[in-house]
């Protein structure tokens, strides 16, 4: 054969092999349903109703320990999406939106660069900005089969939204699962509100268990079942208070079952078989990385999660990271991490309770009663603990505390532990080089040109060496890290301030006692806004009249979103504002003032100005009438 000839030859065979279905690239079909936690009866829950996914369970691996990192929906999927904690890009905030770096690809582009047809006709709730396109598109999106069947190999995301917290108050309802008959786990108070709404939870887990069913006759009749890989998982833990937003294993653990054809079995991980269960630690940080080890590619490099599956695959991890921030309209930060048995909590603002008073979460009537309940002092000491201060530290042994009711963290028996899980959480701190630990507004400020991410990996532009200490400082209560704190108010780095400030806020009257003079300084004229915030906080709860008023002033300042055009600091006063109580009385006819929505509210924010601003205001009114 002639060379030019020849070359042609192999042009054309090549390009005939990039047309044709790749025979070694399994199918990808990924069934997907919101708020749930393991409440299958595959996972031995003799209360749930789900027959479908119990029967595909016996030929399918079942996770015992399946994670979502974060315990609510946009940051959990920001995790699925791109392969990274969310806090190691600035986006672990329920809800916002920040832009990811130069080069940083999502799954379903590293997918489709690997030859792959990605759909996902459903929910796509991120808070990073994603390239326009990333998807592919169907013909039909409520029934994308037979495009799916003519573009093989395929990513299909399928996602269904009848189990989301909203759907569980949705009255009038006809129960199916009997109320009566619910076991109420021991931190919920046991009403009727608590059994209908934990009833109707399950209800609509049944009515998924059948939706289920029906994707996968789908995919038979299509005759695509004996060539696709099969995922079975919710986004996060059950729509119910104390488990949606929480970091507890309540909120991040999560149903995960994976049905793998004969063709395809050498794909499993040693760990994997039909119908068994596997103990290994699988959280969303490591489903990119694991859909590119089934398609025959490894990890980006930028990847922080390991694939489970797949001609990568790599070895079982020791733990699994878990993370909160801030929680729609509530200011927060707390971190976990995960072995096969313990849970250990850091909790960075131990200032504020576990039930923060978020008002999508209020909606609920278990959370509404339960509140009540606390209220009147009619609750046990594990459903109170809900509504108090936080412990700087948790662990919890979830062998023979499940509920996590139990607070080992100061127990001389599990010090070992604890100090090994401590460690753990440090080394992935500054393995992600973890975003949360500055002020949300200056996740944006700081260097507003830069993808956070790129800012958190610049020691010059975000110091994390120092400000993790102090923020460890701040956050252990401990009376001897006290005076750092107040020689830490004068540190040139703006964040090592917060923190010094937030440390002082903490520990309540003698925190403020100790630094009441540069408390009021930074009030008046701290260079960073956000720090200003949280000294005025403390000044406004501890100070004399005078230091209140400068305190509320610049509070009622800073919580004006439509002059600074900052959302995220009018967020953090307006949390500020909500703590001090009835000491906010006298700004309450300038709160009514402020602006509560407009352009310059935060992206993807769903009003949070305006739920503190009710929230507030209801408060004050409550509280003056009790007093008449």
């Amino acid at each position: 054969m002639r060379p030019v000839a020849w070359l042609l030859s192999i042009l054309s065979s090549l390009l005939l092999t990039s047309l044709l279905p790749a025979a070694d690239q399994p199918n990808i079909l990924w069934l997907t349903v919101e708020d749930i936690g393991p409440h299958l009866g595959c996972y031995g829950d003799s209360y749930a109703t789900t027959p479908n996914l119990d029967a595909f369970a016996k030929k399918s691996t079942l996770y015992w320990n399946a994670w979502s990192n974060a315990p609510v929906c946009a940051p959990a999927r920001t995790t699925l999406i791109t392969g990274v904690y969310p806090p190691s890009l600035g986006a672990e905030h329920m809800r916002s939106l920040v832009p990811l770096p130069k080069g940083m690809k999502t799954y379903p582009e590293l997918m489709r660069d690997a030859g792959y047809f990605c759909i996902n006709p459903g929910k796509t709730d991120y808070n990073v900005e994603v390239a326009r396109g990333i998807w592919d598109q169907t013909q039909d999106r409520r029934d994308p089969w037979t495009d799916l069947k003519a573009n093989q190999p395929f990513l299909a995301v399928l996602n269904n939204t009848k189990s989301h917290e909203s759907q569980i108050r949705t009255r009038p309802h006809d129960w199916v699962h009997d109320p009566a008959q619910f076991e109420v786990p021991p931190y919920h108070p046991d009403t009727q509100e608590t059994r209908e709404d934990w009833a109707q939870y399950y209800d609509n887990i049944t009515v998924i268990d059948d939706w289920f069913q029906e994707q996968l006759d789908q995919l038979e009749a299509q005759g695509l079942a004996e060539d696709t890989i099969v995922f079975f998982y919710g986004d996060h833990g059950s729509g119910m208070p104390r488990h949606k937003r929480v970091l507890f294993d309540t909120g991040l653990r999560v149903p995960l079952l994976i049905y793998v054809p004969e063709k395809f079995q050498h794909l499993c991980s040693d760990d994997m078989q039909p119908g068994g269960r596997s103990d290994r630690l699988v959280s969303f940080v490591d489903f990119a990385p694991t859909l590119l080890s089934l398609a025959g590619k490894p990890a980006a490099d930028y990847h922080q999660g390991s694939a489970f599956m797949g001609e990568h695959v790599a070895p079982p991890q020791d733990y699994m990271f878990g993370f909160r921030g801030r929680m729609d309209e509530r200011v927060d930060l707390i971190r976990s991490v995960r072995t096969d048995r313990y849970h250990y909590v850091k909790n960075y603002m131990p200032n504020r309770p576990i039930g923060q008073h978020v008002a999508y979460m209020f909606q609920t009537p278990t959370t509404a009663k339960w509140w009540e309940l606390y209220e009147q002092g009619e609750l046990t000491n594990a459903q109170a603990q809900f509504w108090q201060r936080r412990q700087p530290e948790e662990l919890y042994d979830l062998e023979t505390d499940p509920y996590e009711l139990n607070n080992l963290a100061n127990s001389e028996q599990h010090r070992e532990i604890l100090e090994e899980l401590r460690e753990a959480h440090r080394d992935h701190v500054f393995r992600i080089r973890d975003l949360g630990f500055l002020p949300e507004d200056e996740l944006h400020t700081r260097a507003p040109d830069m993808a956070p991410y790129d800012v958190g990996h610049s020691d010059k532009l975000y110091p994390l060496k120092t400000i993790f200490e102090v923020a460890q400082k701040a956050s252990s209560l401990n009376p001897t890290d006290t005076p750092q704190l107040v020689d830490d108010l004068s540190h040139p780095d703006s964040a090592v301030r917060y923190w010094a400030a937030m440390g002082l806020l903490c520990r309540g009257e003698s925190g403020y006692e100790a630094g009441a003079a540069q408390l009021r300084k930074a009030v008046q004229n701290d260079p960073s806004e956000n720090v200003r915030t949280i000294a005025a906080e403390a000044v406004a709860l501890y100070g004399d009249e005078a230091a209140q008023q400068e305190a509320l002033a610049w509070l009622l300042e800073a919580a004006n979103g439509e002059k600074h055009q900052r959302p995220y600091l009018a967020v953090l006063a307006m949390n500020s504002i909500d703590n001090l109580d009835e000491k906010a009385a006298p700004i309450e006819d300038q709160l009514r003032q402020l602006p509560t929505t407009g352009d310059w509210d935060a992206p993807r924010g769903a009003s949070y100005i305006l739920r503190l601003m009710e929230k507030t205001l209801a408060d004050l009114e409550s509280q003056q009438s009790d007093s008449e």
